[in-house]
């Protein structure tokens, strides 16, 4: 038994070790000052997006991963199929971060985002596959998502259109809109109303000011408590 536990822990890192083959982090950065609207259209990789009320500009730390074990090919991958930038027209800012792996065979590219913004800027997400965290933006927020697992924490209104994955929202001072494929939903601490159309998971909604409707629950639990508005669930 004992070899075998050895084994299945070689194994898992060296699966973890394919995936990080090959890997450089590239910095972007412009200016916000007089910016109104943020549009991130992201691929493939993991993201976190924080506010902070005391900087003037928006900061990207991209990591850049291919999964490959040959570095000369890692880096021509990148140059032909990479698409990364971060441009402002006017007050609009767009941050493009996403593979076209057509023509590589099997081999996989990903990109790692950490973004730092000022805090107030509406913030819209068009993002492939990966989980997000988006906290602290004081401001609306409108995600469309493949997959992946979704945090979003302290922002204006909330608006999502996801695929697959767990939906975590705390801390909304306007409404909160939900159109969920599958996956577990909680909503907590909502100064608006929320609306869901959920196809698959268990519901949980919390401290809500205004309305909560469900307009379809396909399957899972629901649990409710604190809505201060009307209730409106069609299960």
């Amino acid at each position: 038994m004992r070899s075998f536990i050895v084994m299945a822990m070689f194994a898992a890192s060296l699966a973890q070790a394919s995936w990080l083959d090959y890997e450089e982090v590239r910095e972007l950065n412009v200016d916000a000052t007089g910016v109104s609207d943020f549009f991130i259209d992201a691929g493939a990789g993991s993201m976190t997006v924080n506010g902070d009320a005391s900087v003037d500009s928006i900061t990207v730390t991209a990591t850049v991963q291919v999964e490959t074990g040959d570095d000369e090919k890692a880096q021509k991958i990148i140059a032909k199929d990479l698409t990364l930038s971060l441009d402002r027209d006017g007050d609009r800012v767009v941050l493009k971060s996403f593979f076209d792996n057509g023509g590589w065979g099997d081999t996989s590219g990903s990109v790692k985002l950490e973004v730092l913004m000022p805090a107030g800027i509406p913030l819209r997400v068009d993002d492939g596959s990966g989980s997000i965290v988006i906290e602290d933006v004081e401001a609306d927020v409108e995600i469309d998502d493949g997959s992946g697992s979704l945090k979003v924490y302290n922002v204006g209104a909330v608006e999502i259109d996801d695929g697959s994955g767990s939906i975590e929202i705390e801390g909304a001072t306007g409404d909160v809109s939900i159109i969920d494929g599958s996956g577990s939903i909680r909503v907590e601490k909502v100064g608006g109303s929320v609306r869901i159309d959920d196809g698959s998971g268990s519901i949980s909604v919390s401290d809500v000011e205004k309305d909560l409707i469900i307009e379809e629950d396909g399957s899972g639990g629901l649990s409710v408590s604190d809505v201060r508005g009307n209730v409106e669930a069609d299960t």
